[in-house]
């Protein structure tokens, strides 16, 4: 029950929700119609509700107020749920989607059959649900389950409620701890940031605010440093120096009502390393890491040193003469880049292949797996995404795995299979897309790789870092241990693609000159000023998607990709995937759809994932469609490439809304068209790799809208933002 003070005298209302107007997730706010008997007078109904559905049975407290647009509401300060007494009433609380099992034309049936019993019917005797047609004994498995949860999870999501947990994190909640998440909740709420995605330090620390937990408690203290790791491994750091590590825990500590300090954070941080919760280094200074950062970073410079003591002991004429012959019989010319690489691939255990746009990478790693199969090695290929590792099975004619799947996940045990003790059967191995690979994918992919076995890792060194913590490409570089070669030329035919030449100007420094967008432009580059306010932007990036680009010949549904500077702001992703949410997969009765808060998700949306998920196979960055939505099971179907993975309604804040995605969520990509609004609103993320990045992901149209001002920014600010990492220290030495 929720409850509120309240100074005027409170009345009474009992009715059946007939409608949800609007209901928010994150707060419980609601606005709702009540039928108290009389269908044609509805009561609007307003107030922070747990878990609100049409056709629940509620007594309602509160009282009379009067909306100057909306007329007379019924503000509500507490309720609770009662049992609904009339026919109509069961009818539309078991229909409601709150029974796992049982929609609208399920519950009909059971009313018609059960009448007034139909509650005590399912409470006492629900083995009698076989009586009425069309139910068969799994579904009445599923209703009982469902049944049984909801009596348990009641109690529990009213607590939670009225402790400002939204409605979908209690139901997350409940499914983590079951009956013991109220004692969880009580005695340490901080443990839900570290279990529960999508609740952070900021959310747990209102929640304890709320149960009474002292702002002085270790719990506290403890999950702030971690909370600061965290955010700081979000940006690409694997630890922070305690020059920073102590003034952003005290700045997040101190509230109105208390005043964190310095000397009780350091207390805290000696205690943590006692406790091995944290490993302290000292290098220059003092230095904080989280126990897997310091081991997989240590752990994985000893693999690759490992890995460089010895090279392959080839014969260097007989490569050399295989290389000539090759290139003759197919009549093609390597670089001398390019021969070097070919040569160096035969006999380096670890080898880096960079270079950007037009260089030749493509045609390079194609001859170095030809001349490994003439080697007679065992090859494997892998690449961060699917998309990437379906590029390199074609660049290849090789079968490409994710990495995930090359080292074979094993979701009992949370890691992979393929490890030291179980090591990949394969003699080389082509890891493509590399500057994606974070610190703990590398340490995992170095573990797997035999002692004897050849890595090839390829990458574009001037795209962004990995989003995961790291520098691992650019880190291997700069340590100067490992053999890299990086192609520079750029051949004519590429050349001849004002992506690819925009791409390496941008790169360079220089501000590019481009084509106006026009129906007569003959680029494949093209520039639209849409104005100098971003809010011109959206609508020239809603003319572009609704009237240039199918007259361009290319499909707004399936071959154009938004990519953002930013999530936030009128051009951010946010904004544009509702706005382009109605534009492109606009509402049809023939779409199923879901509100979630402000939120629509229907059928046909194209959605990304947000997280690591390894029991449905997903990873950060997958894309998929929205195939159906199933308001009875309380489901929703996603196709990613080809492959339908089912979602409860509770894990939905895994994904989200992809007709726009920021540009960091879109390496490994490629799309036929990319539309890219640059505005000095995003001066903060502007950078020239940010904006070569999202550029090179257009294969064949690439439109970039904004003003010229945020343009130069972006190729003037060389934001190479130093991340804390040692792995490279740790290879030299």
């Amino acid at each position: 029950m929720t409850s509120s003070t309240a100074t005027a005298p409170l009345s009474t209302l009992t009715g059946v929700i007939e409608r949800i107007t609007f209901h928010s997730e994150e707060s419980g706010y609601t606005v709702a119609r009540l039928n108290t008997g009389n269908v044609k007078q509805l009561i609007t109904v307003v107030g922070s509700f747990a878990n609100i559905q049409a056709g629940q049975t509620l007594q309602l407290q509160g009282t009379w107020t009067e909306h100057p647009k909306f007329g007379s509401q019924f503000q509500v300060v507490k309720y609770q749920e009662t049992k609904p007494a009339t026919l109509t009433g069961i009818e539309k609380y078991l229909g409601s989607g709150l029974i796992k099992g049982v929609g609208p034309v399920t519950a009909k049936r059971i009313v018609k059959h059960f009448g007034l019993e139909t509650l005590d019917i399912i409470e006492n005797q629900i083995h009698r649900l076989s009586e009425v047609p069309g139910i068969a004994s799994k579904r009445i498995a599923m209703i009982q389950s469902t049944w049984e949860e909801q009596k348990s999870i009641k109690e529990v999501m009213i607590f939670l409620s009225g402790h400002g947990v939204s409605t979908t994190y209690a139901v997350k909640i409940y499914k983590q701890y079951g009956d013991s998440a109220i004692a969880t909740v009580t005695t340490n709420p901080y443990q839900l940031a570290i279990d529960i995605f999508g609740i952070g330090f900021l959310t747990a620390d209102k929640i304890a605010v709320n149960v009474g937990v002292s702002p002085w408690s270790k719990f506290r203290y403890r999950a702030g440093v971690l909370h600061v790791l965290d955010k700081a491994s979000e940006d690409g750091h694997c630890y922070l120096p305690e020059s920073e590590i102590i003034p952003f825990t005290k700045e997040l500590l101190t509230t109105d009502e208390h005043q964190a300090e310095e000397i009780a954070i350091a207390a805290i941080l000696k205690e943590m390393v006692t406790e091995e919760q944290l490993i302290r280094e000292i290098d220059a200074e003092i230095l904080y890491y989280k126990p897997t950062f310091f081991h997989s970073e240590r752990h994985l410079a000893k693999l690759l040193q490992q890995k460089l003591e010895t090279s392959i002991d080839v014969e260097s004429d007989r490569v050399r003469r295989w290389i000539n012959r090759f290139t003759a019989s197919n009549q093609i010319q390597l670089s001398p880049q390019q021969y070097v690489a070919v040569e160096t691939a035969a006999r380096e255990k670890v080898m880096i292949l960079t270079g950007g746009p037009g260089t030749g990478k493509t045609f390079t790693v194609r001859t170095i797996v030809t001349l490994w199969k003439a080697m007679g090695k065992k090859i494997a290929c892998a690449a961060p995404t699917g998309r990437a590792a379906k590029r390199l099975s074609e660049m290849t004619g090789i079968e490409a795995k994710t990495l995930h799947r090359l080292l074979e996940f094993d979701p009992s045990k949370m890691g992979f299979k393929r490890d030291l003790d179980n090591p990949l059967k394969c003699d080389a191995i082509v890891v493509d897309e590399s500057s994606m690979v974070d610190l703990f994918m590398a340490h995992s992919l170095l573990k797997a790789v035999p002692k004897d076995c050849l890595l090839l890792m390829v990458g574009d060194i001037d795209q962004l870092p990995s989003v995961g913590p790291g520098n691992v490409l650019k880190d291997l570089i700069a340590s100067e241990k490992i053999p890299v070669v990086r192609l520079t030329q750029v051949f004519r035919q590429a050349a001849e693609s004002a992506i690819i030449r925009t791409a390496h100007q941008i790169n360079n420094g220089q501000i590019p000159k481009l084509e106006p967008v026009s129906m007569k432009a003959s680029s494949d580059c093209l520039w639209h000023s849409g104005g100098s306010e971003a809010e011109h932007g959206v609508q020239t990036i809603c003319d572009l998607v609704e009237h240039y680009i199918p007259k361009a010949g290319f499909n707004p549904a399936t071959d154009v990709q938004v990519l953002c500077p930013m999530t936030r702001g009128v051009v951010g992703t946010r904004n544009l995937n509702k706005v382009l949410q109605q534009l492109i997969n606009p509402a049809a009765e023939y779409k199923e759809e879901l509100v979630r808060g402000d939120s629509i998700l229907r059928t046909g949306d194209r959605v990304m994932q947000l997280k690591n998920d390894y029991n449905k196979e997903v990873f950060n960055g997958d894309l998929g469609i929205v195939r159906a939505i199933d308001k009875t099971e309380k489901e929703v179907t996603i196709d990613f490439d080809g492959r339908d993975v089912t979602y409860d309604y509770a894990d939905l804040n895994e994904i989200t809304l992809a007709w726009a995605t920021s540009i960091h969520k879109s390496q490994g990509s490629e799309y036929p068209v990319v539309i890219l609004p640059l505005y000095t609103q995003h001066y903060v993320m502007l950078s020239r790799n940010l904006f070569y990045t999202g550029l090179t992901r257009a294969k064949k149209l690439a439109l970039i809208v904004g003003s010229e001002k945020a343009i130069a920014i972006a190729v003037r600010q060389v934001k190479q933002q130093q991340r804390y990492t040692r792995l490279r220290e740790r290879i030299k030495s």
